[in-house]
């Protein structure tokens, strides 16, 4: 995405007041354009993964809940083996 030495424009944008006042308190030091240009990002890294998600299951079929399922559980073994622990995650 963008870094915080790329140019910059000025754009006016609406929302709800209640939405600004929440992001404009949490924003802290860095201002809510800052806070407000992050919340964009992540929404635009959805969007994508959300269209290779689409096509992925156009061309081979959705994911089952049980390959999910294995896929985690081999994600958990894998994490248990470099801990060398036991306990699941």
């Amino acid at each position: 995405m963008s870094s915080m030495g790329e140019p910059t424009g000025k754009y006016s944008i609406t929302m709800p007041r209640d939405i600004a006042e929440a992001a404009k308190a949490r924003s802290g030091p860095s201002g809510l354009s800052a806070y407000v240009a992050a919340a964009v990002a992540r929404q635009i890294e959805r969007d994508n993964l959300n269209e290779i998600i689409q096509v992925a299951e156009a061309e081979h079929g959705p994911v089952t809940d049980e390959e999910i399922q294995a896929l985690r559980d081999q994600l958990h073994q894998a994490r248990r083996q470099q801990t060398g622990g036991s306990s699941a995650a």
